[in-house]
């Protein structure tokens, strides 16, 4: 049983009993159980809640619920209300947030905000500038910075004054005039040092940071690369913001998730499988679909071309599934070897040749092995030797075709600047079904056309 089912009832009743034991209730209580729990109600049931609860806690429930509850919430809110609680929020929550909303809410929420906090209006155009996918668009303005100046004992009264605004305080950084970086000073650093040294004697000189236009899977990479918790988004040597390890985690959450779909031949759905409505499942699903099915018509276009071929030999048909699932499979399994390395930074497309040679070997060894098999299934079968050489060579020719186009084509993606997962699983499959099924066939009729023409000189 979930935590926010047996918390709810408690809370309802102090909501409307004992408010005044209301915030002590909560300090036992993450905001993220309580997201939980509000989730499961109705809008203006969640809204008369938040209302009820601090601001400042009410926030951060707020801030955890998905962009379409948000924005319902903010319309029964009201513009007053809306605006207090974003205020409260996280510097990059809140510019994400009021990136959903309408422009008949939005523009007032924004006007209230330059007149109770202009400091937070300042950062919500900040960071408005960027897109969500770009260093820029993850970063947060709420950080503690210090002058190399400092010492030791007057940074931890900043931490102690600060650390309650600041979203992370695992990391200071050290600021000159017109906050140019000049360093950073880990906690543990600041910790172990005497109050009296100066914070240029301990900081990190040269600390490693990202432009605000880099790629927020680039982002990702560079932080895990480095152990980070923290990294400072930098523009000129000015520090714009930091993103933060857990901004990271839903990033790499989200483009998994993009992934998965995209290999699975789905337009990635950003929300739940329930929350997402039934006809957009289908306008995400069927254009690939559609896609698929042509390719199958091109198929049966092949056969349709070769149907002396299939009625001469009608054996023929029999190994067809057989010859389709080595080569879809191999494909598929190429495919999704190279997509992975790409998003992880192992395989870059300059690196086509090494990637070709490598499949080219491993289709031709494991093509081989399959073969062995292919042939020993059809010669017992008593087939005849002839079908069984036919069948050997297309295994060889369809495996080693479909690791080469499995691997080659992601990066051939790659290379044009498109996400390499839109070469779905399905999508390799179906090619290389297309292209076994008539080889398969140019094959058969070129071995049987051989055969046909010796037949008067044997006679």
């Amino acid at each position: 049983m979930k935590l926010a089912q047996l918390i709810g009832p408690e809370l309802e009743r102090l909501v409307q009993e004992n408010p005044k034991e209301l915030r002590s209730f909560l300090n036992d209580v993450h905001p993220e159980d309580l997201a939980d729990f509000v989730d499961d109600l109705g809008n203006e049931k969640v809204a008369r809640m938040l209302r009820d609860l601090p601001t400042d806690y009410a926030a951060q429930v707020f801030e955890r619920l998905d962009d379409h509850r948000q924005e319902a919430l903010a319309g029964h809110l009201g513009v007053t209300d809306t605006t207090e609680l974003a205020i409260e929020m996280d510097a990059d929550e809140r510019t994400d947030f009021l990136s959903v909303l309408p422009p008949s809410l939005r523009e007032p929420v924004i006007t209230q905000i330059e007149t109770l906090d202009p400091e937070v209006a300042d950062d919500v155009e900040e960071l408005s500038r960027w897109e969500d996918t770009v260093a820029g668009g993850l970063m947060t303005t709420d950080y503690i910075s210090v002058p190399p100046t400092l010492s030791m004992g007057e940074v931890i009264n900043e931490l102690r004054n600060r650390a309650q605004e600041a979203e992370t305080i695992e990391t200071v950084y050290v600021l000159e005039q017109h906050d140019r970086l000049v360093g950073v000073l880990p906690l543990r650093r600041i910790l172990l040092a005497a109050e009296a040294t100066r914070v240029d004697e301990v900081m990190i000189h040269n600390p490693i940071g990202v432009e605000p236009e880099l790629d927020q899977e680039d982002v990702a990479r560079k932080l895990a690369k480095y152990d980070l918790g923290t990294i400072p988004v930098i523009d000129k040597g000015t520090l714009l913001g930091v993103i933060t390890s857990d901004d990271i985690l839903d990033v790499l959450t989200e483009e998994q998730s993009e992934d998965v779909h995209k290999m699975g031949a789905i337009e990635p759905v950003r929300d739940g499988y329930f929350e997402t409505s039934f006809l957009l499942f289908l306008k995400k699903r069927a254009p690939w679909l559609l896609i698929l099915f042509l390719g199958g018509f091109i198929a049966t276009m092949i056969m349709k071309a070769y149907d002396q071929v299939l009625v001469s030999i009608t054996q023929l048909t029999v190994y067809l599934p057989l010859l389709i699932s080595a080569g879809g499979n191999s494909g598929s399994q190429s495919s999704t070897l190279i997509i992975r390395s790409l998003a992880v930074g192992d395989v870059e497309s300059s690196d086509w040749w090494r990637v070709f040679v490598r499949e080219f070997g491993q289709g031709l060894v494991l093509g081989t092995m399959l073969a062995t098999l292919g042939v020993a299934r059809v010669y017992f079968a008593g087939d005849g030797i002839g079908l069984s050489a036919l069948v050997g060579i297309t295994i060889i020719g369809i495996v080693l075709m479909g690791c080469v186009v499995g691997g080659m084509f992601p990066l051939l993606l790659h290379r044009l600047g498109i996400d390499p997962a839109t070469s779905s699983t399905p999508f390799i499959a179906t090619l290389i079904d297309v292209l076994g099924i008539g080889l398969y066939l140019a094959l058969a009729n070129y071995f049987l056309l051989e055969t046909m023409s010796r037949l008067p000189a044997a006679g």
